[in-house]
């Protein structure tokens, strides 16, 4: 049985530590670090060296463990979006560089499909890029994409995301367009590992550059990210970040966590995906199974390539539902002792339980919390 009360580090700043069996989100402090990057980073926090040769060679190794072109160390999945951005608009032109966010006097616009607008795209706006939308709320069609595209026109952007919905250009046909105009196609792909096959689905897909979150699936450092790739488009993410003076230098990444990072994606791409998702799988199973029979939900375990990646205990709420809304049943969980974090994000007001993050002992402490908030919500309390 783990310790659910916390480390003495957050109970000294007077802060309530919680279970986090909601997913990998950033506001809960994304996920778990595995040992293989605690041990990178103790081993390497008192050592010294030139922050470019170690920036290129964990470049290296991460292309090499997933088998890609190129790829670079980032702060965060947003942090790759901006890098993203200013590789398409200034290559390795140096003045183009050193001129961002400054971009009226060359290409500046990315086409994006205006039901991939979504919460963290501002970070592609950072650099002084314009976005072109097409399509309308629930669709979009090749010939729209066309016909936005002009000599202003830098790149194409593609959502992979929970965040987006049906109707979408799918990233071969968009792809397909975008080499036919010798433009590149940036891919925010930040929440979907694993499986691990999508690290080099998306470039396989005809992506250019992909950015990924290292803190969330790969269990990485929380505030780093990949960008794979072109090895040109790479160079240029590379030459607009941190260190260099340039529009990514507040987005530095430490070499603490750059080793770290490299850590986990090796341990990350040997895991055996099939008996992980096998005990993900029997976890949410424990909590459907504590739930079932109380009238008014409706409780599966769902697992498809974007809305649920692993394994996910869901939660509805159906019309005979006596009690409170799916967010306030997260609301109480969070109020108990200990704390149990539920992800309240569903389409449909629908809730699901994330095991990506559980240690042992903890499922049973949120399958039992899950069905005593649910009972005395069904009967008035």
């Amino acid at each position: 049985m783990v310790d659910t009360t916390g480390v003495s580090v957050f109970q000294r700043m007077g802060l309530t530590p919680v279970i986090n069996a909601g997913g990998t989100n950033t506001k809960h402090s994304g996920s778990r670090m595995r040992p293989e990057v605690i041990e990178a980073i103790e081993e390497s926090s008192s050592v010294f060296l030139n922050i470019d040769e170690l920036l290129i060679r964990a470049g290296e190794m991460i292309a090499q463990a997933i088998g890609v072109e190129s790829a670079f160390v980032t702060s965060g999945a947003a942090g790759g979006l901006v890098l993203q951005s200013a590789a398409v608009l200034t290559g390795t032109d140096v003045a183009r560089i050193q001129s961002l966010p400054i971009t009226d006097w060359f290409p500046n616009e990315l086409i994006i499909q205006r039901q991939h607008r979504f919460h963290y795209d501002h970070a592609y706006l950072m650099t002084g890029a314009q976005f072109v939308e097409v399509g309308k709320g629930r669709h979009c069609y090749p010939e729209e994409v066309e016909a936005a595209i002009t000599l202003d026109t830098a790149g194409i952007i593609h959502l992979v995301s929970p965040f987006t919905g049906s109707g979408d250009i799918p990233l071969p046909v968009l792809a397909e367009i975008a080499h036919r105009h010798n433009l590149p196609v940036i891919c925010d792909a930040a929440s979907m590992l694993p499986p691990r096959e999508n690290l080099t689905r998306y470039l396989d897909e005809g992506a250019d550059i992909v950015s990924f979150s290292g803190g969330k699936g790969i269990r990485g450092p929380q505030s780093t990210g990949i960008l794979i790739g072109r090895a040109d488009l790479i160079e240029a993410a590379r030459l607009n970040a941190a260190p260099n003076q340039a529009i990514g230098r507040p987005m530095k990444v430490s070499k603490e966590e750059i080793v770290g990072l490299v850590a986990a994606i090796e341990t990350f791409v040997s895991e055996d995906q099939d008996a992980e998702t096998k005990r993900f799988r029997r976890q949410c199973e424990m909590v459907v199974d504590q739930i079932t029979e109380i009238p008014g939900i409706r409780a599966q375990v769902e697992h498809d390539d974007k809305d649920h990646p692993i394994p996910h205990a869901v939660i509805y709420f159906e019309r005979d539902w006596r009690g409170p809304d799916g967010d306030e049943i997260h609301r109480r969980l969070m109020a108990r002792s200990p704390r149990v974090y539920i992800s309240p994000l569903g389409f449909m007001g629908e809730v699901y339980m994330d095991p990506i993050n559980l240690q042992d002992g903890e499922i049973e402490i949120v399958a039992d919390a899950i069905r005593d908030e649910l009972l005395k919500a069904s009967s008035g309390g």
